[in-house]
């Protein structure tokens, strides 16, 4: 057996975007969740909308042997992975000193929270531009300017779940955001309000979005 790979503190993190085929036998689907749920991973099972993917698993574990083998066996059940993306939990720097419940939260979430079956996933990026650069301004003023993100964010307490995941050196983009909301409506107004930030706004690049509709993995899987 391979020693466990993950991080220091926190879990690692995969979001699987994944196609059916003919090939697909849902049942073997079914049994590739439950050996993974049975080893400790959390298995977020998303319908998505549109054309980007038909479903997607989302995995969390501090070993990410275990997401890779959830990853196995659901191309063994004949699933087609069309896209992925691989992070970590963290705790900010600008979030240093919280309450260690509430820093607990960040770095080991229960996920999927209940009575939130909305969800959308997207990568983004601090900018470089000249003029732009998160990178060159000072601890002090970034540390200002994510408090005034955060506050934007608090206000959607009760109506979104928000996990931040790493990515830096990992994935293609620095960050993954995956939003859990109580309604379609309540994702759309949390972004479209904390773009106006200057966070946001003069210094957040946003890869492509992917919204889905969260269930237990048998009633995904029947109406997929």
């Amino acid at each position: 057996m391979m020693e466990a790979v993950g991080v220091s503190q926190g879990l690692v993190v995969v979001h699987l975007f994944c196609a059916r085929t003919s090939a697909t036998d849902d049942a073997a689907v079914l049994s590739a969740v439950k050996d993974a749920t049975e080893a400790g991973t959390q298995v977020v099972t998303v319908a998505v909308l549109g054309h980007k993917a038909q479903l997607c698993f989302m995995g969390l574990h501090a070993d990410a042997w275990a997401l890779r083998d959830l990853q196995t066996g659901l191309v063994r059940a004949g699933v087609d992975i069309v896209d992925s993306y691989v992070s970590i939990t963290e705790l900010s720097e600008y979030a240093l000193g919280l309450p260690a419940e509430m820093a607990d939260m960040r770095l080991n979430p229960k996920l999927p929270p209940p009575d939130k079956p909305a969800w959308c996933f997207y990568p983004m990026t601090k900018r470089r531009n000249v003029g732009q650069n998160w990178y060159e301004l000072s601890f002090d003023e970034r540390k200002e300017l994510m408090h005034e993100h955060g506050a934007s964010g608090r206000k959607f307490a009760g109506r979104i779940v928000q996990l931040v995941t790493a990515s830096t050196g990992l994935d293609d983009w620095e960050w993954g955001v995956t939003l859990f909301g109580e309604d379609i409506g309540a994702l759309k107004e949390t972004v479209y309000t904390m773009r106006y930030d200057r966070a946001s706004a003069a210094y957040a690049e946003f890869g492509p979005f992917v919204t889905g509709l969260v269930g237990p993995a048998d009633e995904i899987l029947a109406r997929v």
